[in-house]
């Protein structure tokens, strides 16, 4: 998160909602001056793990929360994105648990930033292919779950993409050829349009 405070109950919310019984969420904030480290300390009786400190981008942010995440499998979810029901983690652990998957990706629907219950597109991970990488192809990183062995394998985000960095870890994990994977056609996260990646054809 960072200046999120007009989005991020939503998303902590949206956790805490989560059936699945063990959840360890972490929250990380890049020092944050609107607001957002109050209603994180105040709406985030869930979260395990709260920091709040200057970063150098999104994915430095997201390395400190993989230093921290004790979990088997780990995903990420955006201030300003909210998972699409309450059953979405107890599938997402089900299935991997069952087919012992190293990776599993659902789609994302994009929607509007004012009134997040109306749906504006659909991401279909479905598309994804490892030999379309080179194409531009990746599944939706927000409904994206690895286990954390892969991270242990294959390593964390490089900090020196500004936007492309988890585009750059998708290409390197599948490059082995060796992850097992699912793709579930259901859509698993709501991402509000307007952030980072969603703000035109040139990012």
């Amino acid at each position: 998160a960072f200046n999120a405070a007009h989005t991020i109950v939503d998303a902590l919310e949206s956790v805490a909602a989560q059936t699945h019984p063990e959840i360890e969420h972490i929250v990380v904030d890049g020092a944050s001056a609107d607001g957002t480290p109050e209603m994180i300390e105040r709406y985030g009786k869930h979260v395990s793990r709260f920091i709040s400190e200057p970063d150098r981008g999104i994915y430095d942010a997201m390395n400190k929360g993989l230093g921290l995440a004790t979990g088997e499998v780990i995903g990420f979810l955006n201030a300003d994105d909210v998972y699409a029901d309450n059953g979405v983690l107890e599938r997402v652990s089900a299935i991997m648990a069952k087919d012992d998957l190293d990776v599993l990706f659902g789609d994302a629907e994009f929607v509007s930033p004012t009134r997040p219950n109306q749906p504006l597109r659909r991401y279909r991970s479905e598309r994804f292919r490892p030999g379309r990488i080179a194409w531009g192809w990746m599944p939706a990183h927000p409904a994206l779950f690895l286990k954390r062995s892969v991270y242990e394998r294959f390593g964390k985000f490089r900090t020196d993409y500004r936007i492309a960095g988890d585009f750059e870890l998708v290409a390197r994990i599948f490059h082995s050829g060796t992850l097992t994977y699912r793709h579930p056609p259901e859509v698993l996260v709501r991402m509000r349009t307007g952030g980072i990646s969603t703000a035109g054809w040139r990012n």
